[in-house]
């Protein structure tokens, strides 16, 4: 079992960054690939980011691209979302979330682990 604690959420106006933490115990961290989804009211899950087991290779949605950076730290086993220039389509549940065996990393299906959330909101 892992478990999956988020933090760092809260208000911040258009334009304005946070950064979020994902903090794992359990099982060894470091042999797991991580994500970031989050989901908005009405809308389904989706995925934002996610990195290697070993921080070599990260991935992002389109739409934060260049303005979200995915980090992690095997020896404190820590996730981190630094998010920058946030606008109010950011707002939303963010997760985060961890995975084994299963490929890709896109998919929810890909990740066995997750954390109860953190909500966002951007005002305009």
């Amino acid at each position: 079992q892992v478990q999956l604690v988020e933090s760092g959420g809260g208000l911040v106006q258009a334009g304005g960054s946070l950064r979020l933490s994902c903090a794992a115990s359990g099982r060894t961290f470091s042999n797991y690939k991580l994500g970031w989804f989050r989901q908005a009211p009405g809308k389904e899950r989706e995925f934002v980011a996610a990195i290697s087991w070993n921080g070599a290779i990260t991935y992002y949605t389109d739409s934060v691209k260049g303005r979200f950076t995915i980090s992690r730290d095997n020896a404190k086993n820590t996730l981190a979302l630094q998010m920058n220039s946030l606008q109010p389509e950011d707002t939303a549940v963010y997760y985060c979330a961890g995975g084994r065996y299963s490929s890709g990393v896109t998919s929810q299906r890909a990740y066995d682990y997750w954390g109860q959330g953190t909500q966002v909101t951007v005002s305009s």
